[in-house]
């Protein structure tokens, strides 16, 4: 947006943000006001302009040295423009600037601009060889080759040492600086691996990435343009702990109350989905669900999503050689976390995935693995479908509306 176009306001927050470009910044107090100074730009609708200015994370995070303003560049171009001798992929190519994923409807308006856009190569294409495009315009996800642990196999292709799934795209926002785990199923341990990883499967690489070059990717990632608000930025760069909102309308402050830290009590509703979405990011467990035994802190688990399989995915039996000799067989469309762990006893593994955050969910649709919830309505039919499966808990109609009304304040 023009400054020309800016209200009085969002020109007042600009100026703020200057005049802390002259004045230093180097404290956590001239931070803060920073962080005012674009939440005004926000709510005037020209905070991304800002927010994409390579002066801004010095200013705001100006203890952080990661952040100057030449490796800023390096990374920006790095992650937006560099294709490593590969097949026209870059990460800006599956992590856009809004959402840092990719949804169906972005995909259909980018075939529609452009049949040959790298999104459909490869992984993206319907056959992984870059032939069709209906699967990524319909579902949005992208061929996955994991490899197999030593102790499990396939009952159909015993020979096979790997299998190839379809799953959505991980997003970009709030991730690189607030979860250390990455990916859907964790396999990579830290942001290095993961681009190193990204480089080579989904860019088809021809040259090996320097580690100084993954380095700028990481640390670009790291800047104000990859959260979802000041409120994670803050607690990024500050260690400002996000709070619940208190919710508004009463239908929001309803649905706060199946977020709150709390034991289940009575209806078993109060804090029944902090019992996966906990924390500051609320994304990991608590200890207040019973069965099975959770543990505070636990970041993958199973929700029902490979076992109902909405999205028609194909099932395989995984066979899993256990510690004491036995097998395990395991009929499902995608066993995610068990296929890292090589453990298909843990109920932390078997077709678990990582708990994501709550936190800007509102940008990121669609939803799971295997983005098999296009919207927060489909999210909450599905856990009402889920409840009903696994407890006597019924989450009516007016519930599900409160738990997406409340979801949609956490930005």
């Amino acid at each position: 947006m023009p400054f020309s176009k800016l209200t009085p306001r969002a020109l007042l927050a600009a100026a703020t943000i200057a005049l802390a470009a002259c004045g230093g910044g180097g404290d956590d107090g001239a931070a803060q006001d920073n962080f005012a100074a674009i939440d005004a730009l926000k709510e005037a609708g020209a905070a991304d302009a800002v927010l994409a200015d390579p002066n801004l994370p010095a200013l705001i995070a100006p203890r952080k040295p990661q952040f100057a303003f030449l490796d800023f560049l390096k990374g920006r171009r790095l992650f937006e423009r560099e294709t490593f001798g590969g097949n026209g992929r870059t990460c800006l190519t599956c992590h856009s600037r809004e959402t840092g994923t990719v949804s169906p409807q972005d995909a259909q308006h980018r075939f529609a601009a452009n049949p040959a856009d790298p999104l459909f190569l490869g992984d993206g294409s319907d056959d992984g060889l870059g032939h069709g495009a209906t699967r990524m315009q319909q579902d949005a996800t992208v061929l996955v080759r994991i490899a197999l642990p030593d102790n499990v196999s396939l009952a159909q292709d015993p020979s096979a040492r790997s299998v190839v799934l379809r799953r959505g795209i991980p997003s970009t926002l709030n991730t690189p600086a607030l979860d250390e785990v990455l990916m859907l199923d964790g396999r990579q341990p830290d942001l290095l691996a993961q681009a190193r990883g990204a480089i080579a499967d989904h860019a088809r690489a021809t040259r090996e990435p320097r580690p100084d070059e993954l380095a700028h990717i990481a640390a670009f990632q790291q800047t104000p343009g990859f959260f979802s608000s000041t409120t994670t930025m803050k607690y990024a760069y500050l260690g400002v702990k996000p709070a619940l909102p208190p919710g508004h309308s009463e239908s929001e402050k309803r649905g706060r109350r199946f977020f709150v830290d709390a034991p289940l009590q009575g209806d078993l509703k109060t804090g029944l989905c902090s019992g996966c979405h906990s924390g500051p990011m609320l994304n990991e467990t608590n200890e207040f669900i019973p069965a099975p035994p959770f543990r505070r802190g636990g970041r993958f688990q199973s929700v029902g999503v490979s076992e109902f399989n909405v999205a028609g995915n194909p099932v395989l039996d995984y066979v899993f050689r256990n510690a004491d000799g036995s097998t395990t067989t395991i009929s499902s469309a995608d066993p995610g976390r068990a296929l890292i762990t090589g453990n298909a006893q843990d109920f932390e593994s078997l077709n678990a995935f990582k708990i994501p955050s709550l936190w800007g969910a509102a940008r990121t649709a669609p939803y799971f693995h295997d983005n098999s919830a296009r919207t927060l309505e489909d999210v909450a039919r599905h856990y009402a479908k889920f409840f009903s499966v696994v407890s006597p808990i019924v989450l009516t109609a007016e519930d599900q509306a409160d738990m997406v009304a409340y979801m949609k304040l956490l930005r």
